[in-house]
């Protein structure tokens, strides 16, 4: 059994998930102050990691599961948990439908708005994987489907939208879907071979890496318009400029011709960004408006 949970985290990848949880704190912070000035309680705040393990968990479990057999045929992704036989497609869906389950209850213990939203969200998440079979616009996609984690999670503490809570949502998709696209150079050879559809096997390397630039200029532009929405103050913009700072320079990092610190970049930089913003945020409110 402790065999099998390690190769479940490991398929999942667990330790990812600290590119979408700060955003989603992040997310139920600020809506709770915008909206009803005061933080959001410590049960709001649990609930809302449970939710974001099960949505995260059922996202990456359907993933693995339905790419099993493009998974097998790539070099890159043929030693991943299914392909190599080391879980049971079976185990997989159970642990599928765990996690949905995990964010069914998680979701029915936040504002009404949440439950009745959620099966948008998991038709998000099905459809994810099956979108890199007849669009390049599944970064985007992507992009949009863990976007609504903040999103989610400020309506799941306020129960209502805000213009701030769409501008997060959209930077956040834009940001995701700009490191999605540089992880996906390094597929370039097979996506094109097996004619699976992503940025880089449309519009070659160098094209992609400027199309994920131009994904994160506007990332930044909403970061930056977040501190105009919102309480946040001096400290927050501190806390943008690193971030942005930490954005590009993992576009430096990745050049068209050597696309040998992808994961560097990928993993290292943007989970360091992530942690870093919120990390800033927090702090102005605690800090500066006392909360």
């Amino acid at each position: 059994m402790i065999r099998k949970t390690r190769i479940i985290l490991e398929m999942i990848k667990f330790e990812h998930t600290i590119f979408a949880l700060p955003f989603a704190f992040m997310g139920a912070i600020l809506g709770s102050i915008v909206m009803d000035g005061k933080l959001p309680t410590w049960p709001q705040i649990g609930w809302i990691t449970l939710a974001m393990f099960g949505a995260r968990s059922a996202a990456m479990g359907l993933n693995r599961l339905i790419d099993k057999t493009i998974d097998l045929a790539n070099p890159r992704t043929e030693n991943r948990a299914l392909p190599a036989g080391l879980l049971k497609s079976a185990e997989v869906l159970l642990f599928i439908l765990v996690s949905l389950a995990l964010l069914i209850v998680a979701s029915a213990n936040l504002e009404p708005i949440a439950l009745k939203l959620m099966p948008l969200a998991v038709v998000m998440l099905v459809l994810y994987s099956y979108t890199k079979r007849f669009t390049w616009l599944c970064h985007l996609f992507l992009g949009a489907t863990i976007g609504l984690s903040p999103l989610g999670a400020w309506v799941a503490v306020t129960g209502e939208f805000n213009p701030a809570a769409w501008v997060l949502f959209a930077t956040i998709a834009l940001w995701i879907a700009g490191f999605d696209i540089v992880y996906a150079t390094q597929d370039y050879e097979y996506d094109k071979r097996v004619g699976l559809h992503s940025i880089p096997a449309r519009f070659g390397i160098t094209g992609a890496l400027w199309f994920a630039r131009s994904l994160h200029v506007i990332t930044a532009i909403g970061f930056i318009a977040l501190f105009a929405l919102t309480n946040l103050s001096w400290l927050y913009l501190a806390g943008t400029i690193i971030s942005i700072t930490l954005l590009f320079y993992q576009h430096w990092m990745v050049r068209p011709n050597d696309l040998s610190r992808v994961q560097t970049a990928f993993f290292g930089m943007n989970g360091t960004l992530s942690v870093v913003l919120f990390a800033f945020a927090l702090a102005d409110l605690l800090v500066l408006h006392r909360w």
